[in-house]
């Protein structure tokens, strides 16, 4: 899924330069000069940790809008533009929330997403591959189950949990890049701050371990698409959220893009189901089927 694939991705790079500049800076060897200060460093990676998540948010809209090349529908063009239009701004006032920026972007796959920093500065975007191989309805309900992760405030929820896991991961990575580095690159120095192997340790351990804390974020993510799927039957109804599940069960081919940057995603093998942004589609369409009728 768009959504989540990008946050995580522009969260992990945000980490990584701000991990940089603090070293130019000489921020860690402040913080390390007589050892390793354990509060000072869990307060300096809970500002950082938690900036770069929000710096994330933030930019999220600008960087879907680059990476996916998204147009914003200002002034619509043709009757299935208006139609676009008029179900988002209907759809968010059922929903309560202020009318998003609508955008369309041309690929093959059917996708759809929704990001932003709030409930009311949000951007939601559908494919062209999604326009062409749904009918109104299904593309209705697709719209709905975007527009509840909006709603729900999923995106700022799920910059809180990254910004709690950047903290650890931050923390984590400097105290064990700090023992590696007295253990193996300083051993009897006089030295106790950090070297160059410090530095070096870090980077590759805030890798390791943010993608290890990505899998916590898809955990969250898969039990929120089922929130949004009763969310968007909600706004257009359950069959017609069921039939666009279905659709999207039955048209489903090999994908040029990474699996989780599948609209609806669908994710194969073990080891992906761990970093899957969604649950399979048939475990979804089996919950709909069993909630009570919308």
């Amino acid at each position: 899924m768009k959504r989540v694939f990008l946050f995580l991705a522009t969260n992990l790079a945000i980490v990584l330069v701000l991990s940089v500049v603090t070293s130019i800076l000489g921020v860690n060897r402040w913080i390390m000069a007589n050892g390793l200060n354990y509060q000072a460093l869990l307060i300096f990676c809970f500002v950082f940790g938690m900036g770069g998540a929000f710096i994330s948010l933030a930019l999220s809209k600008t960087i879907a809008k680059w990476s996916t090349g998204a147009q914003i529908l200002k002034e619509p063009r043709n009757s299935s533009e208006m139609w676009l239009l008029q179900t988002v701004e209907r759809q968010a006032r059922a929903a309560g929330i202020g009318m998003p920026e609508v955008a369309v972007y041309d690929a093959p796959e059917p996708n759809a997403f929704a990001t932003g920093m709030s409930k009311n500065n949000a951007l939601v975007a559908v494919s062209t591959g999604l326009l062409r191989s749904m009918t109104q309805d299904e593309v209705e309900a697709v719209l709905g189950h975007e527009m509840s992760h909006v709603a729900n405030g999923d995106m700022v929820t799920l910059t809180l949990i990254q910004g709690v896991l950047n903290t650890f991961v931050m923390f984590l990575a400097r105290v064990v890049g700090y023992a590696i580095d007295q253990a193996v690159f300083r051993r009897g120095s006089d030295d106790r701050g950090p070297g160059f192997g410090y530095f070096i340790t870090v980077m590759v351990l805030e890798v390791l371990f943010g993608i290890l804390a990505s899998m916590i974020v898809a955990w969250f993510s898969r039990q929120r698409e089922f929130r949004a799927d009763a969310g968007g039957a909600h706004l257009a109804g359950k069959r017609k959220m069921i039939a666009a599940l279905q659709r999207l069960q039955s048209a489903h081919e090999p994908s040029t893009l990474p699996q989780n940057m599948t609209a609806m995603g669908i994710t194969g093998g073990q080891l992906a189901k761990l970093f899957a942004s969604h649950p399979p589609l048939e475990v979804r369409i089996e919950a709909l089927q069993k909630a009570q009728t919308v």
